[in-house]
C-alpha cells in the first residue's frame, strides 16, 4: 500500500485522540494526534518567509528525513493528513500500543489540543519533540520511547509541565 493509501484506510478507521506514527525509513517516526475528518495536529515547520522556506528545502534535500528538526522552530498545526511532510518509504498508522498509557476522556484530549495548537516551539530532539507532544495529549503525560538508551514509558517531567503551561484549566 502506498502512502496516500494509507492515508485513505487511516481516516476510515482512526478515532479522535488517536495516536498517529509517521514511520520514517531510516528507523524514528514523527507523530502525531489524530483530530478526525482526516486531519492530525503535530509538531510541524513553523511560519517561514520565502528565505527560510528555500533553506528548509535545501536542508530537506541534504538531510531527506531530518531536514525540518534542523531548524529547531516548530509550530503546532492542525493539518490534513494527506498534505504532512514525509520523507518517500514512509508508512503511516494509528500506533496506541506503542505506550503503556491510559488516554484520557476525549474532553480533555479536546482541552489539550485546543490549548496547544498554533503555539510556537523549540523542537528539541531528546527532550522536547512530537512524540512527547503527542502523548502529553492523549494522556496528559509526556512520553518518548523512541530515544536509544532511555527507559521506556517513563514520564518527561520538564516537556508535561512545559505544555501543560499553555493549557487551560477546566
Amino acid at each position: 500500500m502506498d502512502f496516500k493509501e494509507q492515508v485513505e484506510h487511516l481516516i476510515t478507521t482512526a478515532q479522535f485522540g488517536d495516536l498517529i506514527e509517521f514511520s520514517y525509513p531510516i528507523g524514528y517516526a514523527h507523530w502525531g494526534v489524530y483530530d478526525g475528518d482526516g486531519y492530525v495536529v503535530h509538531f510541524a515547520v513553523a511560519d517561514e518567509n520565502k528565505l527560510m522556506n528555500t533553506f528548509r528545502g535545501f536542508l530537506q534535500t541534504v538531510f531527506p528525513v531530518c531536514g525540518d528538526l534542523l531548524l529547531g522552530e516548530t509550530k503546532i498545526r492542525r493539518q490534513l493528513l494527506s498534505e504532512v511532510n514525509v520523507p518517500k518509504g514512509a508508512r503511516v498508522s494509528v500506533s496506541n500500543s506503542q505506550h503503556d498509557i491510559q488516554p484520557s476522556p476525549p474532553d480533555e484530549i479536546r482541552r489539550r489540543l485546543n490549548g496547544l495548537v498554533d503555539r510556537e516551539f523549540t523542537y528539541k530532539l531528546l527532550t522536547f519533540n512530537c512524540e512527547h507532544f503527542a502523548t502529553f495529549v492523549r494522556s496528559g503525560k509526556a512520553v518518548c520511547n523512541q530515544i536509544p538508551g532511555k527507559p521506556k514509558n517513563k514520564e518527561c517531567v520538564d516537556a508535561t509541565e512545559l505544555f501543560s503551561a499553555f493549557v487551560p484549566a477546566y
